[in-house]
């Protein structure tokens, strides 16, 4: 943080108040330099690694820029009650955490918030509408829902923000992104967010923005990963991480811990096995209807479990106090994955550590990141849950085993297995479609990464044929399933 305060960057007092009584006293670069631009109603370009206050750095300005009733110009608006302001997010948890956020500072102005994202019903919402409301934040797909079906009027949206907008735009969003800016009022401010930028996000963005103001809280050659985690890498057998996994939960230094997977899946396989070992795990992944995910979530907020295993759904937008480890269970798909995924610890100044499991089949992809960040780990060591060096870098208890609870007999195993799976898919039916189409989409964003990555390795002579036969065609020159 820096010696300047909220006030210095033009902030109403109101909102400093309600920061201060949360523990936000003083900015973080982002916000510093971002702050006074959107205040003057500048387009803007913002960008800095995961967990360095991005939310706050639009938040503040959009709270400060509605117009409420009592404040000059409240009767100029042309439709009271309407939008005045959109914020635009690739997940749906990451739309819940930035009205949490938002909430928080919010306690003293007054503004109507509204959370829109698809996996619960639309009654809520479309009330919620009807009385009024100020900011929207919410998912491309649950937003063009609502705003196709005439019960979401966006004309009057004056000022829109992007958050995490390359993800959003590589999750293959941009459509729905360009439908719902056409559905904004073409005299209005916009703000894109995200920890990482690449040119073709860069060009597009300026497509859409009227001369924005691109601005870094780094240099160009600043490290993507922050520098409070502390980051391990090992080369491990898929069967033996679920013991690494108990015996780290008893170590000393952690007190919650995030796993990531590929696939829901593994996320379901491995928060099960972990219960199994005696240990408190939540799960959330596409499969699970939104109310579950949100259950969970409180779950691990409140304490009531130490681990949140998850797909790359939760990757954006889960800022949970007190998150001390992070793990990547495979290999992430690329650098930014990487980026966003070890992201959810070392927040906000605080410490954190980072470990990631990477098989042997994955090496190459791991050598593609670290070169990509410069990380220090061009050489993998294998390691194993009785590994001295392991234990050492975890600062794992000599003799610790990786289970508090004896194995449940299969039987009961199964039982409580489909149990869980009735209770955790149950209600997934009318409106099912275009709200899973965000999870849909974020499936089909990861393989793309991951498809563009081997090819690029390929191109680099770092891959081989990967040995499948070719398709056989027929006569007609069509392809042979």
């Amino acid at each position: 943080m820096t010696d300047t305060s909220f006030a210095d960057l033009g902030v109403d007092d109101r909102l400093i108040a309600a920061l201060k009584e949360v523990g936000i006293e003083c900015p973080f670069p982002i916000q510093e330099m971002a702050i006074p631009i959107a205040l003057s109603g500048a387009d803007l370009i913002g960008q800095a690694r995961t967990g360095t206050g991005k939310t706050l750095a639009f938040g503040l300005p959009l709270l400060q820029h509605v117009l409420l009733d009592g404040d000059d110009d409240f009767d100029d608006l042309t439709s009271p009650g309407k939008p005045q302001a959109l914020v635009l997010t690739p997940t749906r948890e990451l739309a819940s955490q930035i009205t949490i956020e938002l909430q928080a500072a919010n306690k003293y102005r007054g503004a109507r918030l509204l959370t829109v994202y698809g996996g619960v019903g639309y009654d809520d919402q479309v009330d919620t509408l009807k009385e009024g409301v100020d900011i929207v934040v919410g998912t491309p797909g649950r937003i063009l829902d609502l705003a196709d079906s005439r019960r979401l009027d966006l004309a009057g949206v004056v000022h829109l923000v992007l958050d995490e907008a390359d993800e959003m735009l590589d999750m293959g969003f941009l459509p729905d992104v360009e439908r719902i800016v056409a559905k904004c009022s073409s005299d209005r401010q916009s703000l894109l967010f995200s920890a990482t930028m690449p040119g073709p996000i860069i060009a597009l963005a300026r497509a859409h923005m009227h001369q924005p103001v691109h601005v870094r809280a780094e240099g160009q050659d600043a490290m993507l990963t922050v520098p409070e985690t502390t980051q391990f890498v090992y080369q491990t057998h898929d069967l033996d991480k679920p013991e690494i996994i108990g015996k780290l939960l008893q170590a000393p230094t952690v007190t919650k811990v995030m796993v990531f997977t590929h696939t829901k899946r593994s996320a379901q396989r491995l928060a099960d096995e972990l219960v199994d070992r005696g240990f408190n795990a939540v799960t959330i992944h596409g499969d699970l209807t939104q109310q579950a995910r949100e259950r969970a979530l409180k779950r691990f907020r409140k304490n009531d479990a130490t681990v949140l295993v998850a797909t790359d759904v939760a990757a954006r937008g889960i800022d949970v106090a007190g998150v001390s480890h992070v793990i990547n269970y495979e290999c992430p798909d690329d650098e930014k994955t990487y980026v966003h995924r070890i992201g959810r610890t070392g927040r906000a100044g605080a410490l954190g550590v980072a470990v990631t499991f990477v098989d042997w089949a994955d090496t190459p992809r791991w050598k593609v990141i670290n070169k990509a960040l410069d990380l220090g780990f061009p050489e993998i060591a294998e390691s194993y849950s009785t590994s001295p060096q392991l234990l050492t870098d975890l600062s794992i208890p000599e003799g610790v085993k990786g289970r508090l609870a004896e194995p449940r007999p299969r039987e009961h195993q199964d039982r409580l297995d489909d149990r869980h799976r009735k209770d955790d898919h149950r209600g997934k039916g009318r409106h099912h479609d275009r709200d899973n189409r965000d999870d849909a989409k974020e499936e089909i964003g990861r393989r793309e990464r991951a498809r563009r990555d081997g090819t690029a390795r390929k191109g680099d002579g770092e891959a081989k044929d990967s040995g499948k036969p070719k398709r056989q065609r027929t006569r007609n020159g069509k392809p042979r399933d």
